[in-house]
């Protein structure tokens, strides 16, 4: 029986990093529509965030079943209640990658009014947030969460900056404010992943201490 218990929580694991690895794609493929105009690539990452949801049910249910037939203690308990904190992290990480495709759409093909330069930066920390604290949690490396959850401060740094910038644009340029109002928007879209991969960290550090800590300070 433990055995069979031991490999259902492999399944488990195995199948949280196939969704985090289908959470840091839909980024990608969001930041690289938004970034070249794709819209088509925009609409597949709407569409394909119904698998991301299926996913979440797929394992939450899993992870229930095994907490009320196996009745686990000690550290599996805290491994299948982070699970389900984590997929719920992860899943509203994907709806924000939803969003940011639909700025891509909203925006059409209108020239940018300023480079590209810090959304897309904004981007890659916060893919390297997600596959970072997937690493830990497969791990069980509490250290790398932490680390992982200081990245936050340079997603906020940014989000600050783009936001005095798009600002001072649309004084400038009433044309300018449709364009910097979804701009602000896909801004904040990659600040609240930033934020939900600090969570991921949270849990991580509680999977493997026991202990809740609040790494947003």
């Amino acid at each position: 029986m433990r055995s069979s218990f031991r490999r259902e929580l492999e399944l488990l694991q195995n199948s949280i990093l196939k969704m985090g690895s289908m959470v840091a794609d839909a980024l990608d493929n969001a930041m690289t529509a938004l970034k070249q105009r794709d819209m088509e690539l925009a609409q597949r990452v709407i569409a394909e965030d119904d698998k991301i949801d299926a996913l979440e049910l797929e394992i939450e249910q899993k992870s229930l079943s095994l907490i009320a037939l196996q009745q686990p203690m000690a550290g599996d308990l805290r491994f299948l209640g982070t699970a389900l904190k984590i997929i719920t992290d992860l899943e509203r990480i994907g709806d924000n990658a939803l969003s940011l495709a639909k700025v891509t759409i909203n925006l059409g093909n209108q020239p940018f009014i300023k480079p590209l330069i810090d959304l897309p930066r904004m981007a890659e920390i916060c893919q390297k947030m997600i596959r970072d604290n997937l690493q830990a949690f497969v791990n069980r490396d509490h250290e790398l969460a932490v680390k992982t959850a200081e990245l936050d401060h340079e997603i906020d740094h940014l989000y600050n900056q783009i936001f005095r910038e798009l600002l001072v644009l649309m004084g400038e340029d009433p044309r300018n404010i449709r364009q910097s109002t979804y701009l602000l928007l896909a801004a904040r879209h990659l600040e609240r992943i930033g934020d939900h991969a600090t969570n991921i960290s949270e849990w991580i550090v509680y999977m493997v201490t026991g202990n809740r800590v609040d790494l947003n300070k």
